[in-house]
């Protein structure tokens, strides 16, 4: 098949085009810009589009289908030009949903926590089970982010971002699971969900989208989920919560129906995850103790609580967390790992909810368990987004704890300053950009490394 992909540099749309052009179709791309990883393993498959644009040209009546991502708009030259010719033209969850449509749907959704619940019930999987998937994030012991063959089920890390430039319904609709599980629900994307009840609306779509016969789970902590899930009425529902637990040095200890599993990750909101994604497992008979055995060798998933420097006296680590919720479960299972270190957190804030001050509110507090606080800022990322750049004053008092600065310079005094301590320290670096440049090499160079 010939398959052309509209706005190929985005993470998971280029991983789905590598995976087609593994199972030997042909694919051709545009975008208007590609970023690193996309560029080097677009170009080494030879997939790389020769110029950055978008060209009408390129859709032709030989394509057997166009995908579009997101990233495109609705006005794309190249997107108007397959209407016209009237080729198959998929969103990536359309797609996925037309590949998997005669498969087990196993889909994984909530607003934090959804990609290191779909690497759990992968890793879990790989011992027992042949499937297919997409994730959101590279994992250790797969090559792509999506995979695509006849395996009889799939799982999918499924988003309640917009579908498309044509479709603003929730990606994760498309995907009809035949099990779902929703982690939590707290407020999210601001620039397309302007209230807190139309955010909450899109997880009751997914619920609406459950095959009959099907399986709900979801956490019974989170009150407005809870009441979700109630309501919808859904007759195959169960909620979970996290197992007994105890810290131990480089993970936990967890006791489920008397009997101990050492698991190699913290926090107590992974902790919940996992018991979540045991039920999930339980839906294609994988037993509860052959779920929390393979759990024991979970590896982990990039940026969520990875440490990236381990030392005797400093441990760093760096984790994607930008919604308040995020944050907050993230500095409590660090403060709650290592309780008796110096803990500096640096928070950036960086996606169009975390940006806008009215909703920069909801952080107030969410930094407190840690020592030492500073909140970063880009003024270019608010001018790029067109959004008017917040005092330094007015960032913290949003934050209710920390310094508000806004370049490299200025964190790196700012940490050199609050490393000066005898005790042992642990650095949480949380963001969803880059810290404005800021490299490990600081901390492997520091004399405290």
């Amino acid at each position: 098949m010939n398959y052309h992909f509209i706005a190929i540099g985005g993470a998971v749309m280029h991983n789905l085009a590598l995976e087609l052009q593994h199972n030997q179709h042909v694919i051709t791309g545009s975008d208007d810009e590609i970023f690193e990883p996309a560029k080097s393993r677009l170009a080494n498959a030879g997939i790389l589009p020769s110029a950055h644009g978008w060209f009408s040209e390129k859709i032709t009546e030989s394509l057997d289908g166009v995908i579009v991502g997101m990233h495109a708009k609705q006005d794309n030259p190249e997107l108007q030009r397959a209407l016209e010719l009237g080729i198959p033209t998929y969103s990536f969850p359309e797609f996925i949903y037309h590949h998997s449509r005669n498969k087990t749907r196993l889909v994984m959704a909530g607003s934090h926590g959804k990609t290191t619940c779909t690497g759990m019930l992968m890793h879990i999987l790989k011992s027992y089970r042949d499937f297919d998937y997409l994730v959101g994030s590279q994992l250790p012991g797969f090559e792509r982010m999506v995979r695509l063959s006849d395996a009889p089920l799939i799982v999918i890390e499924g988003d309640e971002y917009l579908t498309s430039p044509l479709d603003h319904r929730p990606k994760f609709v498309h995907y009809k699971a035949h099990a779902a599980m929703i982690t939590g629900i707290a407020w999210d994307h601001v620039n397309v969900f302007p209230t807190e009840e139309i955010y909450h609306s899109q997880f009751s779509l997914l619920i609406d989208t459950l095959e009959p016969g099907g399986h709900l789970f979801y956490f019974n902590g989170d009150e407005a989920l809870k009441n979700i899930a109630e309501k919808s009425g859904f007759p195959q529902q169960k909620s979970y919560d996290a197992p007994e637990y105890e810290n131990v040095k480089g993970g936990t200890q967890v006791t489920v129906n008397n009997r101990v599993y050492t698991l190699p990750f913290y926090g107590r909101h992974n902790l919940q995850n996992a018991a979540g994604v045991v039920e999930m497992a339980s839906t294609i008979g994988i037993t509860e103790e052959e779920a929390w055995s393979a759990l024991e060798t979970f590896p982990g998933t990039a940026k969520r609580l990875e440490p990236i420097l381990e030392t005797e006296n400093l441990t760093v680590i760096r984790d994607f967390a930008h919604a308040p919720s995020k944050v907050e479960a993230s500095v409590f299972a660090v403060r709650e790992q290592f309780p008796n270190h110096k803990f500096i957190a640096v928070f950036e804030v960086h996606t169009y909810s975390s940006l806008n001050p009215d909703f920069m509110q909801r952080y107030q507090g969410t930094l407190n368990p840690a020592d030492a606080v500073c909140v970063l800022y880009d003024p270019h990322v608010f001018e790029l987004k067109r959004m008017e750049v917040p005092s330094k004053e007015t960032i913290e008092q949003r934050f209710g704890k920390g310094q508000a600065m806004s370049d490299l310079p200025s964190l790196q005094h700012w940490l050199s300053d609050a490393m000066e301590t005898h005790q042992p320290m642990v650095v949480l670096l949380m963001s969803s950009g880059n810290l404005c440049g800021l490299s490990v090499d600081y901390f492997t160079n520091s004399k405290r490394s």
